[in-house]
């Protein structure tokens, strides 16, 4: 039986139904082909499926998306590069982000700007191998660190982790040193476990570390599950100690998890924050990126932004912060900045 047969289907009209339904389909296909032809996917690095990264990476593929058929950006639609989809990807972190960006399977990613500087440098997880291609399109809005403990181990400040278990993101294991030493505590004095941050919290629950150090957007999710079955404490980073840091490193700056974030914990907590970047590569084209910054630069993108994430309303777009800190800007975001659009 041929196969025209069993999908058309037999009769009197069939031949001339047949000949009317390859030429609709053959106009379908070339419309389609057509309409690929028009699109170009852009792929967003983000994080964890629990993290703040991953939904607030969502809102801002949905605002740098303008597939054929979409209102045009002077009547309230998207302003990025016609023809352009973005989409959100799940990552395991800032890490992860660089090497995907670096090897070209992303095309722009969510990055903390201490985890770019280790890259852009050879040091931290990319020691002996540094990755010179970063390049910020913006600055978005600021992580928090949590060094977190349970409650009646003692521990009240970051000098009562001496002789203690401290788990770390081994992504952090740099900036956890650098914390240590501010505080006077040799890493010989501390015993750092290497730990993803849910395997941490677990390890924080048993007991077998005594404290954790991890980052993120408040609420993290991990850390609220775990104030709710434990109580715990978050410890305060700040003081001389935390001045002094922010003055010689310029990716940390002073912040605080409000009170009530998580459950146990009713003032508000201060500590250190780095930035969150939207990074890309310096193989991506000018114009493309300097599209992708006027759509980020948009009013209608801060309102997305601010009404569909608890984080949104922070972020604050600012892609000059990166040459501050030293990682250089895509040629196609200075060219957006260059002609005051973003004013």
């Amino acid at each position: 039986m041929r196969w025209e047969s069993v999908i058309l289907g037999q009769g009197p009209l069939a031949p001339h139904r047949n000949h009317l339904i390859v030429i609709a389909l053959l106009f379908c296909v070339a419309s389609l082909t057509a309409m690929a032809d028009e699109l170009r996917f852009f792929q967003i690095g983000t994080g964890p499926s629990g993290s703040t990264r991953f939904p607030l990476g969502g809102l801002l593929a949905s605002a740098l998306s303008n597939p054929p058929g979409s209102r045009p950006c002077e009547e309230g639609g998207s302003c990025a590069p016609p023809g352009l989809v973005a989409v959100a990807r799940t990552s395991g972190g800032s890490v992860t982000n660089i090497e995907a960006l670096a090897s070209g399977r992303v095309d722009a990613a969510l990055v903390d700007v201490e985890s770019a500087l280790a890259a852009i440098g050879g040091t931290g997880p990319f020691k002996g191998n540094p990755i010179t291609t970063l390049r910020g399109i913006a600055m978005l809005y600021p992580e928090s660190l949590h060094l977190v403990a349970r409650n009646g181990t003692g521990i009240h400040g970051p000098r009562d982790l001496k002789g203690r278990r401290l788990a770390v993101d081994p992504a952090l294991l740099g900036l956890s040193r650098l914390l240590l030493t501010a505080w006077g505590l040799p890493d010989r004095q501390v015993k750092l476990v290497e730990l993803a941050p849910a395997a941490a919290l677990a390890e924080l629950t048993n007991g077998r570390v005594d404290a954790v150090l991890t980052i993120g957007a408040w609420p993290i999710a991990a850390i609220a599950a775990l104030a709710h079955q434990t109580a715990i404490e978050l410890i305060p980073l700040a003081g001389s100690e935390a001045d002094h840091l922010c003055a010689h490193h310029l990716f940390l700056t002073r912040g605080e998890i409000v009170g009530k974030t998580y459950e146990g914990v009713a003032a508000p907590v201060r500590t250190l924050e780095i930035g969150m970047a939207l990074l890309t590569s310096a193989r991506q084209d000018a114009d493309l990126v300097a599209g992708i910054a006027r759509a980020l630069w948009q009013p209608t993108t801060r309102d997305l932004l601010a009404e569909g994430n608890v984080h949104g309303g922070r972020v604050h777009l600012d892609a000059t912060a990166l040459t501050r800190i030293g990682i250089p800007l895509h040629p196609g975001a200075a060219q957006f900045l260059a002609s005051g659009a973003a004013r």
